[in-house]
């Protein structure tokens, strides 16, 4: 049993198909032409709340790999990248749990969408950079540039479109699996990164930071 195989046939959904069209997500230009405006006013809003377009030491690169340099959350994308197609792949779960006998398809994807982009902004306000830098391994960080913001978000309409084209079995599979190798990778991940904002813990903490010792 699939995700798919659950949304109302009323809605146009095929019991044999998988991808955006199968469960309802039917795209049109007015669509895109209004995710554009979304992320144009996003980035404008983080440059107002004093976020670099890019990263301020000059590195042209579109993809930064040390999560421990003043590199990380400046440039395009980064290993946290990978964290926002989780991001994707966890909200269309939640909703689609939540709201399937109350909100479409597109209407689920609208607040999926509007909840990431809030989240970008949230994210790099000042109260929250103090908590990253209080509670998690991102001591030196000081809130994404714009640019990375936009590739988070491009990220994670990724990983929610990518949820639609695969059975639900391998969406948290997948999810468990590329969380796992987030931890070996960097010693962090989007399921260690909540629980360190919500309630940290030191001996985690310490050994996040080894790296850097």
């Amino acid at each position: 049993m699939t995700m798919v195989d659950r949304e109302p046939v009323a809605q146009g959904v095929s019991h044999h198909r998988y991808g955006p069209a199968a469960v309802g997500l039917h795209l049109r230009p007015r669509h895109l032409a209004a995710l554009i405006l979304l992320l144009g006013v996003t980035a404008v809003v983080l440059s107002m709340m004093g976020r670099p377009w890019w990263c301020k030491a000059g590195d042209a690169s579109l993809w930064s790999s040390d999560v421990w340099s003043r590199h990380n959350s400046q440039h395009l994308i980064d290993p946290y990248t990978i964290t926002h197609v989780l991001h994707g792949i966890a909200l269309y779960g939640l909703l689609w749990l939540l709201l399937r006998g109350v909100i479409g398809p597109m209407g689920r994807a609208t607040i999926a969408i509007g909840v990431e982009t809030a989240w970008e902004i949230v994210e790099n306000t000042n109260t929250m950079i103090e908590r990253y830098r209080a509670t998690t391994m991102s001591l030196d960080y000081y809130g994404d540039s714009v640019a990375n913001s936009l590739g988070d978000i491009a990220a994670f309409l990724l990983g929610y479109l990518g949820a639609t084209a695969l059975p639900v079995w391998v969406s948290i599979v997948g999810f468990i699996v590329v969380d796992g190798l987030l931890v070996i990778w960097i010693r962090d991940s989007l399921l260690l990164n909540v629980l360190m904002l919500l309630h940290p813990i030191e001996s985690v903490k310490r050994w996040q930071l080894e790296h850097i010792h």
